[in-house]
């Protein structure tokens, strides 16, 4: 039995109440995505607003707080119970310390500030967008200063989203990773082993080519498709968990540059497996989901660049590719592995390449921090995002839609969200490293024996869900916690060849 304490035991049996509202929201909130009809909104946006009231009612009502912290106080825990309180602990004081004023502003000035970024990214008018992005950043910091930092307000915010990170923490890893990436690019540009361009970005496919491709391609990696997964077609594709034995992630189907979808694809199986593979005793507690953001990211980043983008990976799939793209018979497998790892500075974040992914991430960061400090104003940033831009990837946006308007994560109020894209890509390359000198990585996708990486993967990381904080899991299961060398190794090897 994995909970034996008779006070964690109670706890548990409390929180079930807040558990299925949980289970509800992801299902309210997977539906808005996929199915919902456009009329809905307005309802669907009460009834989730009502369900998150009466989920944190719950939680801090006196009878569960008292709990959580007398279990606080119990010594001789095991590592679950303690994950268990916790997880608790750290929710009970995030919601204790912003007050519900503030909740509720931030929550409406998102909801108008949604609206207001798509109409001003499809106009190109970052006008229509600044007055709401002044104040989530007023709010924001406002936010920070509630919850509490030590060096720089968003300390604050990045523990938000991966508990335990610090600026000094993102720094620590931006810092040599910016020079080294340039170092990287210029010689990869220089030396052209990777194109720069390929004329598959251009093919056009048929929606159900594509459907056929990545349900084989699923298949093949054990994504148990009607049995406990879904996969659906959404604006922007996702991964949600409704329950352990109810992941359901969702693709896209542009119709033309066939890797972005079977990529995407792939990149959200990471992310499914990573809940699939939880440990069935954590079922209805609050520790049965990932440890964090940031090694959430590491599962899908190793599924789609380390195992996605190989060549081992490209000639296991090659006669699915074949069986159901036309136009594949024209490409060897060495040349849809060349299309796969194109390498070339883009101005849009979600389209970049392994070699510059995280320059958009070192730009964002940047960015984030001055806004907090007062130091940048929002009316600012659009030339700062320029300049930034030509600085670390020599290309220029001529559009606000390819700059500043980008992404729709600032018009959410997520402000130290964006590390965490980064902290995956290092985690993936840790967790590579340690799979191919423990079980030959490579012999593995190769053979074709993928259940056996799923099996690496779930003893070492999945199984324990969040029962440990995401430094001290990385700290068990690899050996370090975010180790940006690995990373830089692996894009060195694998792009320069040493």
């Amino acid at each position: 039995m994995v909970f034996e304490n008779e006070v964690v035991k109670e706890i548990l049996e409390k929180y079930r109440a807040i558990w299925a509202i949980g289970h509800a929201q992801a299902l309210l909130s997977w539906d808005s995505e996929t199915y919902m009809p456009r009329g809905g909104v307005e309802e669907r946006a009460v009834a989730r607003a009502e369900l998150s009231l009466l989920a944190q009612k719950l939680i801090l009502s006196p009878e569960f707080t008292q709990l959580v912290e007398r279990a606080e106080k119990i010594e001789g825990l095991n590592d679950y119970e303690r994950g268990v309180v916790r997880v608790l602990a750290r929710e009970i004081r995030i919601m204790r310390a912003i007050p519900p004023r503030l909740l509720a502003e931030l929550e409406k000035t998102t909801q108008e500030a949604m609206h207001a970024w798509r109409a001003a990214k499809e106009t190109d008018d970052f006008n229509k967008f600044k007055p709401y992005l002044e104040k989530i950043v007023k709010l924001t910091r406002e936010k920070a200063d509630c919850l509490g930092w030590r060096d720089h307000p968003y300390d604050a915010l990045l523990d938000l989203y991966e508990e335990g990170l610090t600026t000094r923490d993102v720094d620590n890893i931006l810092t040599p990773l910016t020079s080294e990436l340039k170092r990287i690019l210029g010689k990869v540009e220089a030396e052209g082993r990777y194109p720069k361009k390929h004329p598959l970005e251009d093919v056009k496919y048929e929606r159900a080519w594509m459907e056929a491709v990545n349900s084989e391609v699923l298949k093949m990696l054990g994504y148990p498709l009607g049995e406990r997964a879904r996969l659906d077609v959404s604006a922007h594709p996702f991964t949600i968990e409704i329950g352990l034995d109810d992941v359901r992630i969702t693709t896209r189907y542009e119709g033309f540059d066939f890797k972005r979808s079977l990529l995407s694809t792939v990149h959200e199986f990471g992310h499914a497996t990573y809940e699939l593979q939880i440990d069935p005793a954590l079922k209805y507690t609050p520790i049965a989901t990932g440890a964090s953001l940031g090694v959430h990211e590491g599962q899908s980043r190793f599924w789609e660049n380390i195992v996605g983008r190989s060549r081992e990976f490209v000639e296991l799939i090659y006669p699915v590719l074949k069986k159901h793209l036309p136009f594949i018979e024209k490409y060897t497998p060495e040349d849809v592995y060349l299309y796969f790892n194109v390498v070339r500075p883009s101005l849009i974040r979600t389209e970049a390449d392994e070699v510059t992914y995280n320059m958009h991430i070192v730009l964002r960061a940047r960015l984030e921090k001055l806004m907090l400090t007062g130091e940048v104003k929002v009316e600012d940033l659009p030339e700062l995002w320029n300049n930034y831009m030509e600085e670390l990837l020599g290309v220029r946006p001529g559009r606000h839609s390819e700059g500043v308007l980008q992404d729709i994560h600032w018009s959410m109020g997520s402000i130290g969200y964006f590390p965490t894209y980064t902290l995956g890509n290092i985690v993936a390359a840790q967790m590579m490293y340690a799979m191919e000198r423990e079980v030959g990585l490579r012999e593995k996708v190769t053979k074709g024996d993928l259940s056996a990486i799923k099996e690496w993967q779930r003893n070492r990381v999945h199984r324990f869900g969040s029962t440990y904080p995401p430094k001290e899991l990385l700290r068990r299961a690899l050996g370090s916690e975010y180790n940006v060398e690995y990373l830089l190794k692996y894009l060195r090897e694998k792009y320069l060849g040493h």
